[in-house]
């Protein structure tokens, strides 16, 4: 098959496009990222020669080119992962997320459709989205693929939306769609903007950890690459127009899960009980904050027999260790000097 991974370049896309490569010899990845900020050619360094692998620089946003590109390519599938993902960013600036959400997504479905017009035979569109869409829990029950939408953030707002267009789509054109709802994602290649890596970070360099209100907020943590693994089960194996949650099976608060990561990073750093601990600085909570999100992903479970592989302590032990003994990408990530990868790897080309 040949596959259209969007935001390839990205936190979870990179580990998409690694897992399929190696899983699937007979499969053909092109990797379609537009390199913002959380785009980053150097976590798909180890990749970048294979010959089954292509990355292409472009924008979802703009629809000609997408037109063109599944002329030109003649995809079987897509993997729709490129979309804005940080609620901070989205309260300082909703456009931007209804744009490439939104609009990205059905730029997408539109050129799918018009390039597979002839048949949708072998076909697939398979959008990932996320837990967020189903709104706040309260100290009680568990999001289901049932779960009415709820979104509280312009972020969980315009995921949302892309969702319904996405199963308008199945629904009035026939196009083959599935859809996934996950939880948290941590582990390797996350940009810095988010808890975990930005904490590593801090810590390391004896900074404030900032939490949102009392650090009472309860999230489903997945570890990323559990969540590529799913992601190839339900491409491969999933029912048309059907969505699965994926979830970690794992809840914590997120003061819980700071005094843990604090508690490795003194470990592994060689440092006294209680000194990273000290760096914890409580901050003014986030607009409409929700209190918790819980995945039930049992439907994934029965039907496909997916479930995840490790516990959340030795996956984040492992998440730690990656970021230790990756300092100059972490550097490079926060002084924005990755950026100029792409200019030194392909001189300005596209492809």
């Amino acid at each position: 098959m040949h596959i259209l991974v969007t935001g390839g370049a990205g936190f979870i896309g990179s580990h998409v496009v690694r897992h399929f490569l190696k899983a699937h010899p007979d499969c053909t990845i092109t990797n379609l990222d537009s390199l913002t900020y959380a785009g980053n050619l150097a976590n798909l360094s180890d990749v970048e020669q294979n010959p089954r692998y292509r990355f292409i620089k472009g924008d979802i946003t703009d629809a000609p080119f997408l037109v063109k590109l599944f002329e030109e390519s003649r995809f079987d599938g897509v993997i729709h992962l490129a979309a804005e993902s940080h609620v901070d960013r989205s309260i300082a600036n909703p456009t931007e997320f209804v744009i490439t959400n939104v609009l990205g997504t059905v730029n997408l479905l539109n050129a799918a459709r018009a390039a597979w017009k002839s048949s949708f035979e072998g076909k697939r569109f398979y959008h990932i989205s996320t837990d967020e869409v189903y709104g706040s829990l309260g100290k009680d029950g568990l999001f289901t693929e049932e779960t009415p939408y709820d979104p509280h953030s312009p972020y969980s707002a315009s995921k949302a939306s892309s969702d319904h267009f996405v199963r308008a789509y199945h629904d009035t054109f026939g196009l083959p769609v599935v859809i996934s709802n996950c939880s948290n994602n941590y582990g390797s290649y996350q940009f810095p903007e988010k808890l975990i890596p930005l904490f590593i970070n801090n810590i390391c360099r004896k900074r404030p950890l900032p939490v949102y209100g009392k650090g009472e907020n309860i999230r489903d943590w997945l570890w990323v690459v559990d969540h590529a693994q799913a992601i190839d089960v339900i491409f491969h194996r999933g029912k048309t127009g059907e969505t699965y949650n994926i979830g970690g099976h794992n809840e914590w608060t997120n003061i819980d899960l700071i005094l843990l990561l604090c508690r490795i990073m003194n470990e592994k750093l060689g440092r006294q009980p209680g000194e990273s601990e000290a760096l914890i600085t409580y901050v003014t909570d986030r607009a409409g904050h929700d209190l918790r999100y819980a995945i039930d992903s049992s439907k994934l479970q029965r039907e496909l027999g997916w479930v995840p592989s490790i516990s959340f302590e030795k996956g984040l032990e492992l998440t730690v260790d990656w970021y230790l003994g990756n300092h100059e990408w972490l550097n490079n990530v926060t002084s924005g000097s990755y950026q100029h990868y792409y200019d030194r790897m392909y001189g300005g080309r596209q492809e």
